[in-house]
């Protein structure tokens, strides 16, 4: 059996394709999508006057600036609310609360003046304000919940909002009952969160709850509920500070990229994921937007961009796997999306180019995806992978430091695996969102809620932390969010953490040209240059075991001259056609009225009445662990 299974590693299906057949796009329309570009923005026109018409009627001590008194009088409960350069709306009773203070009799416990919310988080700056408030359940009087746990809230108001080239989401529905209060208020159900949209003093405001869209539970927050809370909510809020701009704030300048040419950094165009692993087959859409000039999230290099799904040791999220031969770190497998062989050993997946993984197949909501489901940011892999033992085929957690991308302030909850990281700037409101850190070690090092950091700051290891500790690969998970009309949405970070890495190792990056896609019988399969050579459908290759077991991430191609634009394009060498020995599946079919079973190795093809069924060995393990989804995977 063992030779049986050494033998089986010559001789491997792998279905590497031709180009399928595109519209080629204009020139100029291809280097506009590679050219690296800073964010476009619109700002508000904060109606101030009308502000101060609302709070003239206030019990506010006598002075020449009454919102700069009313300023003063809020900011023992909401530090430095002076900052925030539109109208801060939060669900408080302001006017008794200034009342109370004019009196000498201001509540012993805040929270009266509350509405029954708890302040949880509250951060202002020159781009805006956020605030995250909690509902507990002995405080849902008159609500009618089914939903047993804490309720959290949060509210943002933006001195701008982010212009996004991706599809537009749906307007969402009006709200009748907060119609006179809010003109115009929509509520809409976007990446998993219940919004509430509009816009007073001429800001743009959005409260949301995250919930999912089913009946009422005791453990899991339904939509419809959610709708009962914010509403509530809504209906509680008032003024409570805000100071006028001095001036309108400028567009952000992002771009900021080495004149030097790295020796070994390359990367793949943005949008350009791996065959077959988007959802529904459908490919990546190219965004060259760099969101913010960040740090690199990883505090060292080298760090590797590529997918945890779809590469060796994934778990192809699901979508089935087809297993191929070898045993230990040697077996190998492929996903049923491509035909790209793959191992059970992480240490592979250590090499450049980069690759965008985006709009990888999840089932995560993602606005800015055309099928609406996605990965929502990317995958980093951190330095190098450290095994056990020889044997091990797995990397150890927690040796390479995560650091704060930008100066901000911190969004979470004790215990929660993932941790935000909120930035307000002049003419910057984004948030950043880290997970598969290990909770437990965040908790000690007090990372939650109101932690303000500096960029570069350790926030914690890079993990495997998936639900419980070895639940996915050994990588952190990045991704972004930014403001828009229908709140904050998830955007491709790719271009970002580009040349946020550039700067970090002194050196522009290397693009590859993007990889020709076609279908199979297999789904689509990659023309790549780790091809060791094309072939037709259905034939199959003879591979050396020695060059299967080592294959890795295309080697660095020679550097080109520079270029005029600032993208650098590496040109991939074209793999050598040959042919080999047709499949036995691709012979002459049985006659109708046959019934025949052919066995082929791990798969069995089983044909009826013309109607041919493959079934493979690793079916039932892969149902298995769908149901058991004890993977982790962003």
């Amino acid at each position: 059996m063992r030779y049986a299974l050494k033998f089986c590693c010559f001789v491997v299906p792998f279905f590497a394709t031709a180009a399928m057949a595109q519209n080629p796009a204009p020139q100029a329309a291809q280097q506009a999508a590679l050219t690296m570009k800073s964010p476009a923005v619109s700002a508000a026109d904060v109606d101030w006057a009308a502000v101060r018409s609302v709070i003239a009627g206030w019990d506010i001590p006598a002075a020449a600036d009454q919102l700069a008194a009313l300023n003063a009088a809020t900011d023992t409960l909401f530090s430095k609310i002076a900052a925030s350069t539109v109208p801060v709306l939060l669900p408080f009773d302001t006017g008794a609360f200034l009342r109370d203070r004019t009196h000498g009799a201001v509540a012993a416990d805040n929270n009266t003046y509350f509405a029954g919310f708890h302040a949880a988080f509250f951060y202002s700056g020159p781009s805006g304000y956020d605030a995250m408030f909690a509902l507990q359940p002995q405080d849902a009087d008159g609500l009618d919940l089914t939903y047993l746990r804490r309720v959290d809230i949060q509210i943002s108001g933006f001195a701008f909002v982010y212009g996004l080239d991706g599809s537009s989401p749906a307007g969402g529905s009006p709200v009748p009952e907060l119609e006179s209060q809010f003109p115009g208020i929509r509520s809409v159900l976007l990446e998993s969160h219940l919004r509430f949209t509009f816009m007073r003093f001429g800001v743009p405001y959005a409260v949301s709850i995250e919930c999912f869209d089913g009946a009422a539970r005791m453990r899991r927050l339904s939509c419809r509920e959610a709708s009962k809370v914010a509403v509530r909510f809504l209906k509680a809020l008032a003024i409570v500070g805000g100071t006028p701009a001095d001036k309108p704030a400028a567009a952000p300048h992002t771009v900021e990229r080495p004149e030097q040419t790295s020796a070994d950094f390359t990367y793949y165009p943005p949008g350009d994921i791996l065959p077959g692993s988007g959802v529904r087959r459908q490919t990546g859409r190219p965004d060259a937007t760099v969101y913010s000039r960040i740090r690199f999230p990883i505090a060292q290099a080298p760090a590797y961009i590529n997918s945890q799904a779809f590469m060796n040791w994934g778990n192809c999220d699901f979508t089935g796997r087809v297993r191929l031969c070898g045993e230990g770190k040697e077996a190998s497998y492929r996903c049923r999306v491509n035909g790209v062989p793959l191992f059970h050993d992480e240490t592979k997946n250590y090499a450049y180019p980069w690759r965008d993984n985006f709009c990888e197949h999840r089932s995560f909501y993602v606005t800015q995806r055309p099928a609406g489901m996605g990965h929502q940011g990317e995958d980093i892999r951190a330095g190098l992978c450290k095994l056990r033992n020889e044997d091990a085929d797995r990397c150890e957690p927690e040796r390479h430091d995560v650091v704060a991308a930008r100066d901000g302030m911190v969004l979470r909850n004790p215990g929660d695996e993932a941790l935000y990281l909120l930035v307000n700037a002049p003419g910057e409101h984004i948030r950043f969102r880290y997970l598969h850190m290990n909770p437990k070690a965040l908790d000690a090092a007090g990372l939650v809620s109101g932690r303000a950091v500096a960029e570069g700051d350790v926030l914690g290891a890079v993990g495997a932390y998936g639900r419980h500790g070895g639940g996915t690969t050994y990588h952190l998970h990045f991704d972004v969010q930014v403001p828009t009309r229908q709140g904050w949405v998830f955007v491709n970070p790719y271009m970002t953490l580009v040349a946020s890495y550039e700067r970090l190792i002194g050196g522009r990056g290397r693009l590859m040209q993007p990889e020709k896609l076609a279908n199979t019988a297999n789904g689509a399969s990659t023309s790549s240059p780790e091809s060791l050579l094309a072939v037709s459908p259905g034939e199959v290759t003879a591979v050396p075991a020695s060059k299967l077991s080592a294959m890795s991430p295309p080697e660095r191609a020679p550097a080109p001259s520079p270029a005029a634009s600032d993208a650098i394009v590496v040109p991939e060498p074209r793999p050598r056609p040959q042919r080999a020995a047709v499949d036995s599946e691709s012979r002459s079919e049985p006659k109708n009225d046959e019934r025949e079973t052919a066995g082929n190795g791990h798969c069995t093809t089983h044909v009826a009445k013309s109607h041919r069924r493959r079934d493979c060995d690793e079916d039932a393990a892969e149902n298995r662990e769908r149901a058991k989804r004890t993977h982790s995977v962003r």
